[in-house]
């Protein structure tokens, strides 16, 4: 396979709210909370569905890796429930090669609440469920070792068996990949993920906010520099300001895309490492890899939901 994505199985389920629904439940905008299964179902008392979809951060990077007719893979944890099989037949339309035998789990799958307010930023609120349970023995190094690069997500970093299963695919990985996947993820994890990006991953992917706090800076111009000190190949996503990519210390700068139709802008970094990581795979140009990332990204925030 070109990209095999490991990361969690999320069931995404959309919903418009208004910023008073925000403060009211005490969700801060644009972040990811994790919830328990009482507050999960709660929130969703509260609510009106606008659509239910197979999820998940690194997943719906490897859909849109598909869609761009790369052979693709994914790894995530399900269970053999209602959801788990809406979410696996959500990966196998999109023609990826789902490597997880789901089977009856303790806890259900994995589902998020993707709360959208008038300006279209979007808050989750996810019930890990068995996603968060994915352990060492649910990685098999002959699938890893058969990929030409591995895709993971912060999210998916945790101390205890999901940690293990990350170490696991980073040790037999060509290449490794990673989101840095959501800025309180980065504030729980700061010394391990330092200790990553140094050290372990080929290429990262981190918005604006994830890659200050991982460099513990207000300043960009202070972040590039660390990044250049460290020789690493880093992209960060700015939204409307665009993105750069930082490549063994060159810099390369790419406008964002105007005159848009925003509706929604879940899965916008998502598909901005789908249209990147295409253009790397096929020794696009730095330039033209955050040309095909912007294009994918632009897609996908003109519509709901995370999947074009």
């Amino acid at each position: 396979m070109k990209v095999l994505g490991i990361g969690n199985a999320i069931v995404d389920v959309l919903c418009k709210v208004s910023d008073e629904f925000l403060k009211k439940n005490l969700l801060t905008k644009s972040t990811m909370k994790l919830v328990d299964e009482i507050e999960f179902k709660n929130l969703l008392s509260l609510v009106k569905i606008e659509e239910t979809i197979s999820g998940g951060s690194v997943a719906n990077s490897i859909v849109g890796l598909s869609q761009l007719q790369n052979k693709v893979g994914f790894i995530g944890k399900i269970s053999d429930d209602r959801l788990g099989k809406k979410y696996e037949e959500g990966l196998i339309k999109e023609n990826v090669k789902y490597l997880y035998a789901k089977k009856k789990e303790s806890l259900s799958t994995g589902t998020c609440l993707i709360l959208i307010t008038p300006d279209s930023e979007r808050t989750m609120c996810t019930f890990l469920g068995t996603a968060g349970k994915i352990d060492e023995n649910d990685i098999d190094p002959p699938v890893i070792k058969n990929s030409e690069i591995i895709f993971l997500e912060g999210y998916l970093w945790d101390e205890g068996k999901p940690k293990k299963a990350f170490e696991k695919a980073i040790f037999y990985a060509k290449k490794v990949a990673m989101s840095l996947s959501d800025l309180f993820c980065v504030e729980r994890h700061k010394k391990e993920f330092l200790n990553l990006v140094k050290n372990k991953l080929d290429l990262v992917f981190a918005n604006e906010q994830e890659i200050l706090s991982l460099t513990s800076t207000e300043s960009l111009e202070v972040a590039l520099n660390f990044i250049k000190q460290i020789k690493k190949k880093v992209i960060i996503t700015r939204g409307d300001k665009g993105s750069i990519s930082i490549n063994n210390g060159e810099v390369t700068e790419c406008l964002a895309k105007t005159d848009l139709n925003v509706v929604d802008l879940t899965g916008a970094g998502d598909l901005f490492a789908s249209g990147y990581l295409h253009g790397y795979i096929h020794n696009f140009s730095e330039k033209d890899c955050l040309l095909k990332a912007t294009e994918m990204s632009s897609k996908i925030i003109q519509k709901i939901g995370a999947r074009i």
